[in-house]
């Protein structure tokens, strides 16, 4: 049910994110007109959003019965463009320094037609806390891999 991953969330953005190399995710999005903050132009809290997705995913490893679940502690975005409704776009996220509880990472959204960087942040990840999150309990919680 995750906003922008979960492909059951009725009202999520349903991104399809896959790693391409260690440390390196992707994905592809086109944002439709209720994503809009002004007209045509994709709402800053979505970039953010998506932003801050690609980058905790970029931690998560190429394990998928072992993923590292973090959460946000600092996310710095810098808007460079307006982001337009409608037209193709491309993310990438980067992982950075890790330490055992903590992480940094990086996230891109580009205009998937001209590769022109339109937005980029950079975050701070914490570890989920092991009593706030039962890794044995992965398909029950929802988190599942699927076959492209």
């Amino acid at each position: 049910m995750c906003l922008i991953c979960g492909l059951e969330n009725p009202v999520g953005l349903h991104l399809h994110i896959y790693e391409t190399e260690p440390g390196i995710v992707e994905s592809t999005y086109t944002a439709p007109d209720n994503f809009q903050g002004y007209p045509g132009v994709l709402h800053g809290g979505i970039v953010a959003a998506i932003i801050d997705e690609l980058s905790g995913r970029a931690h998560m490893g190429s394990d998928p019965l072992n993923p590292r679940f973090m959460f946000t502690a600092k996310l710095e975005v810098k808007y460079r463009k307006n982001i337009p409704i409608g037209r193709p776009l491309k993310i990438i996220g980067r992982a950075g320094k890790t330490k055992s509880r903590s992480a940094e990472a990086w996230a891109g959204i580009y205009d998937a037609e001209t590769d022109e960087l339109l937005a980029e942040g950079s975050t701070l990840l914490i570890n989920v806390p092991e009593e706030q999150f039962d890794a044995s309990r992965l398909s029950e919680l929802g988190w599942k891999i699927y076959p492209e």
